[in-house]
C-alpha cells in the first residue's frame, strides 16, 4: 500500500536562534517583523521582558493567558500605542481603530448588517461576482498573479455586497494603490518604536501621502454619490453604505467617523481575504493531493447545491483547506495591546503599561499547541477534528469583544470564491512562484504569486 505524500512545508521565516541587537531589530521590525522571532516566541507560554526599547513587553501564547487578555479582563487592555501609530493615520477612528464610545458607536451602527440573515443575502451576489471575474481566466496562456488577482475580486465582491456597487474610482488603480499604502504607511516607523515625538516627520507616512489622499478622496465621492441619490428621493439599496449615512447625527456616527470606517472596510476589510485566498490557492498547488479533495468535493457539491448559501456547511475539505492557509498565513498576524493597570495571571505580573502582544503568527505555529505545525494539513479543520483545537488557539480573526465583526462574511465569501474559481480551473506553481511571507499589516506574499491557469 502506497504511503501518503509528506505534507507540504509551505516558505515562513525559521526561528531565529540569538536575539538581535537593538540596531538589528530595528531593520527587521521595519523590514519584516515575521523574521523577528526566536526559538521562545514558538515553545514557550509567554514570554515576559522587563527592558525594551518600547518599555515592558509580554509575548501571550497560552490559550488561557489570551483569553484573559482579550476576554476576561479585556476591560484593562486598550490597544497598544505603537499599532495604533501605524494604523490611526490610515483608519483615524474607523473600526479597527478607534476606542471606547466612538468604537461602541461604530459596532453598533455596523451590526444590523452583519447578521446571519443579511450575510445570507449576499450569497448570490458573491456567487455572480466570482463568475464574472473568473470569466478573465477562459483566454488565459499568460501567468497571472494570484495575489493580486484576489485583491480586484475580494474588491469587486464588496462593492457590490456592501455598496451596490457604487464605489468611486476604478478597481485596478484601486489595487495600485493598496499596495502602495501597505507598503509605506503599514510598516513599523524606526522613530515609533524608539518612541519619537509625535511632531517628528515619519518617512513612512510621507511616503503614503499620495495614496492615502487617493483613498480619502474615493471615499469622499463614494458618500457624495450616495448623499446625492437620498436627497434626490431616489431609490437606495439598505446596503452598509446607506446603512452609515443613516447613522449620523447626534446620537450615532459623525461624518468624519462614517469616512473613517467606510475606508477601514474598503482597505482593510477586502484585503485580509483577498490575502487568504491567494495562501490558499498557493498551498492547494503545492499539495495535489489535497486540492484533489476539494476539486471532488466541489464538483460535487455544485452538482447538487444550487444555492451558495449552503455552500459553507457543505463543503468542509474546502473550508478547512482555507481555514487552514489561514492558520499559517493569518492575514491580521499580531494583536497588540497595553495594559491600563497591573494585572496578574497565574504567575505572570503585567505591569501598567506593558504592552502585550497576542501573535496569531506564533501562536497558530507554537509547538506546544499543534502537531508539526510548519505543515499544510487542511484536515486539523475537518470536521471532529475542529471541535478539539481551543477557542484561543487559533485567532484569523481575534476573540473578545473585538472579534472581527465581518468574520462569517469572509468565510462565505471565500468558500464560494473558492468553489467558483477551482471547479472551473486548476492553477499551478511556476518556477519563479517563490513567495516569502512580508508582515505590512497584513500577511503578503512578497514577490506575489504568479501561477499558471488551465481549463479543467
Amino acid at each position: 500500500m502506497e504511503s501518503p505524500p509528506a505534507p507540504f512545508v509551505p516558505p515562513a521565516p525559521r526561528p531565529r536562534t540569538n536575539p538581535p541587537s537593538t540596531l538589528e531589530m530595528m531593520r527587521i521590525v521595519y523590514r519584516n517583523p515575521l523574521e523577528l522571532w526566536g526559538e521562545p516566541s514558538y515553545n514557550e507560554p509567554w514570554i515576559s521582558i522587563d527592558n525594551t526599547i518600547g518599555g515592558p513587553l509580554v509575548i501571550a501564547n497560552d490559550p488561557g493567558l489570551i483569553r484573559h487578555v482579550l476576554v476576561d479582563n479585556a476591560k484593562n487592555y486598550k490597544m497598544a500605542r505603537v499599532r495604533q501609530k501605524i494604523l490611526r493615520p490610515i483608519l483615524r477612528d474607523g473600526l479597527l481603530t478607534a476606542e471606547g464610545a466612538v468604537w461602541r458607536r461604530s459596532r453598533k451602527a455596523m451590526a444590523p448588517v452583519f447578521t446571519p440573515r443579511h450575510i445570507a443575502g449576499f450569497a448570490k451576489p458573491m456567487l455572480e461576482r466570482t463568475r464574472i471575474f473568473a470569466e478573465r481566466y477562459e483566454d488565459t496562456t499568460a501567468p497571472v498573479d494570484v495575489s493580486r488577482d484576489m485583491t480586484l475580486l475580494t474588491f469587486d465582491i464588496l462593492a457590490d455586497t456592501l455598496f451596490s456597487g457604487e464605489i468611486a474610482g476604478e478597481p485596478g488603480s484601486f489595487a495600485k494603490q493598496v499596495d502602495r499604502l501597505f507598503e509605506t504607511m503599514g510598516r513599523v516607523d524606526p522613530l515609533d518604536l524608539l518612541g519619537a515625538p509625535d511632531w517628528l516627520p515619519r518617512l513612512t507616512r510621507l511616503l503614503g501621502r499620495n495614496s492615502l489622499t487617493f483613498f480619502r478622496r474615493i471615499v469622499a465621492d463614494t458618500m457624495a454619490m450616495r448623499k446625492a441619490k437620498m436627497a434626490n428621493g431616489n431609490e437606495v439599496s439598505e446596503d452598509f453604505l446607506t446603512l452609515l449615512l443613516r447613522a449620523e447625527g447626534p446620537d450615532g456616527l459623525t461624518r468624519e467617523e462614517i469616512e473613517d470606517n467606510i475606508i477601514t472596510f474598503i482597505g482593510a476589510g477586502h484585503e485580509t481575504t483577498a490575502r487568504a485566498l491567494g495562501w490558499t490557492i498557493y498551498c492547494l498547488a503545492e499539495a495535489p493531493w489535497e486540492r484533489e479533495k476539494v476539486e471532488a468535493e466541489i464538483d460535487a457539491v455544485l452538482g447538487g447545491v444550487s444555492d451558495p448559501v449552503n455552500w459553507l456547511d457543505a463543503m468542509p475539505f474546502t473550508r478547512a483547506a482555507f481555514e487552514e492557509a489561514l492558520r499559517l498565513y493569518p492575514p491580521a498576524p499580531s494583536l497588540n495591546r497595553e495594559a491600563i493597570q497591573e494585572d496578574r495571571y497565574e504567575d505572570l505580573t503585567i505591569v501598567r503599561g506593558a504592552q502585550v502582544l497576542v501573535m496569531p503568527w506564533t501562536v497558530h505555529r507554537h509547538r506546544a499547541l499543534w502537531d508539526s505545525p510548519e505543515a499544510f494539513m487542511p484536515s486539523r479543520f475537518y470536521p471532529g477534528n475542529r471541535d478539539k483545537l481551543d477557542r484561543y488557539q487559533y485567532l484569523p480573526f481575534g476573540a473578545g469583544p473585538r472579534v472581527c465583526i465581518g468574520a462569517t462574511f469572509a468565510m462565505q465569501e471565500a468558500v464560494i470564491a473558492l468553489a467558483v474559481l477551482l471547479s472551473r480551473f486548476r492553477f499551478d506553481t511556476l518556477p519563479e512562484t517563490n513567495p516569502w511571507p512580508v508582515q505590512k499589516l497584513t500577511t503578503q506574499p512578497q514577490g506575489g504569486l504568479p501561477m499558471r491557469v488551465t481549463r479543467r
